[in-house]
Parts: structure tokens; sequence; C-alpha cells
């Protein structure tokens, strides 16, 4: 009698110890923390560069004469990943665009702006309205544009949290990295 007591606290200990162990292990995992990655950390990209955005996978991809040169996590407007359809949507637009300014942004750290709406753009915009799926009154929106984050929040790119108004935002350090080798003029795609 006393070994099946003895044996039955002992299970219930243990699991009592189990669920400690997992509750533990549950909210001491570290977040998820979206990396940047290179196909050389010394070398500088040969020209011509140009920038493919992927929505679908979060990732803002580098190309230069060689091929593949750099990968870094960035996360957009909606979380629909829908393609900007007016003004006002928060969508990041999808097609091929240019780099036409670059400046040192006062709260997003380093901006570079597209060339949104392009004549691609504008086509779209114009046929969806007239398809009635947007307002007669809409606008096509302008100012979009590659940029950083707010001072300390990277995390939000960790997190894969959308928060711009239709831009593409990357971690602080990753802006200032892109923002020395892009030049103006660098061709950029955003695709689905």
């Amino acid at each position: 009698m006393k070994t099946a007591i003895f044996l039955s606290c002992l299970i219930a200990g243990g699991s009592l110890f189990v669920k400690t162990h997992k509750t533990k292990t549950s909210l001491t995992l570290p977040a998820y923390k979206a990396t940047t990655s290179k196909r050389s950390f010394s070398s500088m990209p040969i020209a011509p560069v140009s920038i493919t955005i992927d929505k679908s996978s979060y990732e803002l991809y580098v190309y230069d004469a060689k091929g593949w040169y750099a990968t870094y996590p960035v996360v957009f407007g909606n979380s629909s990943l829908d393609d900007k359809k007016m003004e006002g949507d928060r969508n990041t637009p999808e097609g091929t665009f240019r780099i036409v300014n670059k400046r040192v942004h006062e709260k997003w750290d380093r901006y570079m702006g597209l060339d949104y709406p392009t004549q691609e753009s504008i086509y779209k915009f114009n046929e969806r309205k007239r398809r009635g799926e947007i307002p007669s009154s809409a606008r096509p929106g302008a100012g979009i544009g590659i940029h950083g984050v707010w001072p300390h929040e990277d995390f939000v790119i960790d997190r894969y949290k959308n928060w711009t108004n239709g831009c593409i935002s990357l971690k602080n350090s990753d802006v200032e990295e892109l923002y020395r080798f892009i030049p103006v003029g660098t061709p950029v795609t955003i695709r689905k």
C-alpha cells in the first residue's frame, strides 16, 4: 500500500513538473527574428543592380551583375497583401518601378522614393474605375517608397507586422546598408 501511494505521488509530482516545465518553455521562447543574408559581407554589389520585392515571402532581394546579392526581411501596408487599388487603401503596389529619389528621413531613417504611379499603375487604376471596383472619385495615390522604421522599432519587421500606408519597410540597419549602394534609377519589381 505504501508503495502504491509513493508511486502515485511520484507520478503526480512528475506530471506537475512536466506542466511547469512546458509553461516555462513556452513563455521563454525567443521571438523569431527575420534575418538578412548576403553573398559576401566584404563585397559591394557590381552594377547593374536591381531589386525584387516578394510580398508573399516578406523579402526584398538585391541582384547585381553576378546574380543574387542579398535578401532583406520587409513588411508592407495592408496585411491582405493585395495590389494597390487607390489612395488610402494602405496596399503596396505591384509592378515595375524605379528609384527616383533618396533622402535621410526624419521619421524612418532612410527613404528611397519610387516612381509610383507609373503608366502601368494608372492603366490598372482606370480599369478598376471602369469596372466599378473603386469609386469614381478615387485617386491612385503617390509617395510610395522603401524606408526604415520608427527609432527602436525593428521588432515590427521581426514580427512581420504590416504597418505602412503602402510603402516597403526594412529594419533601420538594413535600409542604411541598402541606401549606401542603391543608386537613383535602380529598377524595382514588386510582386505577390
